[in-house]
């Protein structure tokens, strides 16, 4: 039962642009969702949404950051008396923090020292990042890691609830030194409406590629840390082989132009909108997926309700998805051989391929988005309705990020 008070909701995300990766997207199911008669919520991002909307918005000053020029990180201490000011004039009930990033600790901060309940989503898996990121500084890569962690513990260990997608990364961030009270399991969704087996087209196939072959399907943002190494080993030991197949690249990043020198013959789509890439799915043979730094992996079940057969990394949370053999296959994350195998098992297999289509369709078929949502709608009432628990109701300096940190 809701309350006749509608519940308010500040909603911190350093980007709001739609579709930007796959962490925006599921903010999105949650966002377009919102039942507006019993909750009122204010955006606080630096990068607004594009297109008109009802919510509130704070927009906040950002920086794009010098790794990575398609992201751009808030910098709440710039106007902070301002931002405070906005927060205390709209009275938020609870407060949703998207990334542990210096917006999401002003948050914490803020939510904190009002005792505002919070809750976080697990959407990146930083951890991960940083042996692609340092892989030339290897000396760098342990105390790193050990910075990452300490930032995880003091972040998420002061949220009241934190949704993670998979059991293997509710696994992770206990290894990371987070306490188990304030996780909870809360995969993904998938719109089977539009990831379906009869968006297949191989006309739209063929107009692509000049030919009726085979087509090995990569479908994510073309960025270092999605293992891309491996990608091209695959690519290479497949030319090697003579596989008589076409490989499809649909996304791009900051890795583009190396991949296309990479993978010469491979036929690079660049950003896909949804209607697009249901098509490519579906009328793809495999999709190979070397990554393991994803904490779900959405173009994984987009794949398997797609009947596009997933052959990808037994590592990060989409090996969550994937039962060897039964809905797809697991490989080595770094063994090339054990990913081209399994591409052939399914080329030279059509029974076995069938059976594990079907598999993977009914499989992909239990992640409902409006049963997430309604969730996670439950869940700020519950804490809208109660009140946090606080050690001695005061947050000691060293067990929160201090408002002159930065990363």
């Amino acid at each position: 039962m809701y309350s006749y008070k509608k519940i308010k909701v500040a909603f911190f995300a350093d980007i709001l642009t739609r579709d930007h990766d796959g962490a925006i997207k599921t903010m999105y199911q949650i966002i377009d969702k919102i039942p507006e008669e019993q909750f009122e919520f204010m955006l606080c991002t630096g990068t607004p949404p594009e297109e008109k909307t009802n919510h509130k918005i704070l927009q906040i000053p950002s920086l794009t950051l010098p790794f990575n020029a398609n992201y751009k990180a808030c910098i709440p201490y710039f106007n902070s008396n301002k931002l405070v000011k906005t927060l205390e004039e709209f009275k938020p009930d609870v407060i949703h923090i998207s990334t542990p990033s210096p917006l999401g600790f002003f948050g914490l901060n803020y939510a904190k020292k009002n005792h505002i309940p919070t809750l976080s989503i697990y959407h990146t898996h930083f951890v991960s990042y940083i042996q692609y990121y340092f892989n030339r500084l290897p000396f760098l890569i342990k105390p790193v890691e050990s910075i990452v962690k300490n930032i995880y513990q003091s972040f998420y260990n002061f949220c009241n609830m934190v949704y993670v997608p998979t059991r293997q990364m509710i696994n992770e961030l206990r290894d990371c030194g987070v306490s188990n009270q304030p996780l909870k399991l809360w995969q993904r969704g998938i719109d089977t409406g539009l990831f379906n087996p009869s968006k297949k087209d191989r006309n739209f196939i063929q107009q692509l590629t000049g030919n009726d072959k085979p087509c090995i399907l990569f479908a994510s943002r073309l960025v270092w840390e999605k293992n891309l190494e491996t990608l091209f080993n695959i690519y290479d030991e497949a030319e090697a082989q003579n596989l008589d197949v076409n490989f499809i690249i649909a996304g791009s990043g900051v890795a583009e132009q190396v991949a296309r020198k990479r993978m010469k013959k491979a036929f690079f789509l660049g950003f896909l909108n949804h209607e697009e890439l249901s098509k490519v799915y579906a009328s793809s043979d495999v999709f190979v997926f070397p990554s393991i730094s994803e904490t779900f992996g959405n173009v994984v079940v987009e794949a398997m309700a797609s009947g596009c057969v997933p052959v990808i990394a037994r590592g990060g949370g989409s090996q969550s998805l994937v039962m060897d053999g039964v809905t797809g296959f697991l490989c080595g994350p770094y063994n090339v051989n054990e990913y081209v195998e399994n591409i052939k098992k399914v080329l030279h297999s059509p029974a076995l391929k069938e059976i594990i289509q079907q598999n993977a369709i009914h499989y992909a078929s239990t992640f409902n988005w409006d049963r997430l949502t309604n969730e996670y709608f439950n869940d700020l009432q519950t804490l809208a309705d109660s009140l946090p628990i606080y050690k001695n109701d005061v947050l000691k300096p060293n067990e929160i990020m201090p408002t002159n940190y930065a990363i």
